[in-house]
């Protein structure tokens, strides 16, 4: 096993095979998503990337405690009788254990479904389930902590592909972590925003005051920008008056909290600026989420000049 995916999905194998499963799934939540990652199925039609509501799920009941980790036949057990995805699915018997991230946060679950009730003896096997689970959070531990030092090192090197004006990443840069952070995102299902700001008053500035007030202003919107952003996030000009972030690890709400504090600190700045905002999902990945924030930021400059 070189890896939480090698390991997750031998774990699932196992525990399949093991258990007389007919799908056993490493899932990931965030916020009321919950993704699959890995999975072992033989009858569900379950894929990885698949996105279910995380309130409807027996699981959501098993973290907070009104669930067991193992119930041989779920219908005897109220919260999982009247959990919604069994309405949708056949669920006869249920097994499922959190996996948690090195600060104890709830990265999402290993878990497994069976259309038929099991035997009681079922419950015998909570003792292994739960080392499995455990083995799986150790590992997912160790990758994302070496995922962070990966993340330094590639912003390290991207400094030599930075913007001579602001000091930020230029477009080389930019596309060069896209590409990283969306592997990330492949492999983990964390999602990211893509924001784009484009400045609206950079020609007004170079023709009413010449080029140097011009380059003072994105100067500027390059300090309040990095001051808004997060450490791990990716701020970067993408070429004269546009700016683009990469909000890592961060879901649709957080991203409208980085916008909207991105725009407070542009406005401290006396800077103007249109903003787009689009989010990653199952059918987003951030190459389209930067097309998306792009659009969103055009449409939102064309209102001001219509206005």
């Amino acid at each position: 096993m070189d890896g939480f995916e090698s390991a997750s999905k031998k774990a699932l194998a196992f525990l399949r095979r093991k258990l007389g499963f007919q799908m056993c799934m490493v899932t990931r939540t965030e916020g009321n998503d919950w993704a699959v990652i890995h999975r072992d199925d033989q009858g569900y039609g379950v894929a990885p990337g698949d996105v279910f509501n995380w309130g409807d799920s027996f699981c959501s009941e098993m973290v907070e405690g009104n669930g067991p980790n193992i119930a041989p036949n779920s219908s005897l057990v109220p919260v999982y009788a009247a959990a919604e995805i069994g309405r949708k699915i056949p669920i006869g018997a249920y097994i499922g254990v959190p996996l948690l991230l090195s600060d104890g946060r709830l990265f999402g679950t290993l878990c497994g479904i069976d259309p038929r009730p099991q035997p009681d003896s079922l419950a015998d096997n909570q003792d292994l389930i739960e080392l499995v689970g455990s083995m799986l959070s150790t590992i997912l531990q160790m990758e994302l902590k070496a995922d962070e030092e990966e993340r330094r090192a590639e912003r390290y090197q991207a400094q030599a592909m930075t913007d001579a004006l602001t000091g930020l990443y230029n477009r080389t840069g930019w596309d060069q972590l896209l590409v990283k952070e969306e592997a990330r995102y492949q492999r983990y299902r964390q999602s990211s925003v893509v924001i784009v700001v484009d400045l609206d008053g950079l020609k007004y500035a170079n023709d009413r005051f010449g080029h140097a007030a011009g380059d003072a202003l994105i100067k500027r919107a390059a300090t309040a920008l990095l001051k808004a952003s997060r450490a791990d996030d990716v701020v970067a000009r993408l070429g004269g008056d546009e700016f683009g972030i990469i909000g890592v690890n961060c879901d649709l709400e957080g991203g409208l909290a980085l916008c909207e504090r991105m725009k407070l600190a542009l406005e401290s700045e006396g800077v103007n600026a249109s903003y787009g905002l689009a989010a990653t999902n199952k059918t987003i990945r951030i190459s389209h989420a930067l097309t998306l924030a792009d659009q969103a930021m055009y449409q939102q400059k064309r209102q001001k000049k219509s206005a």
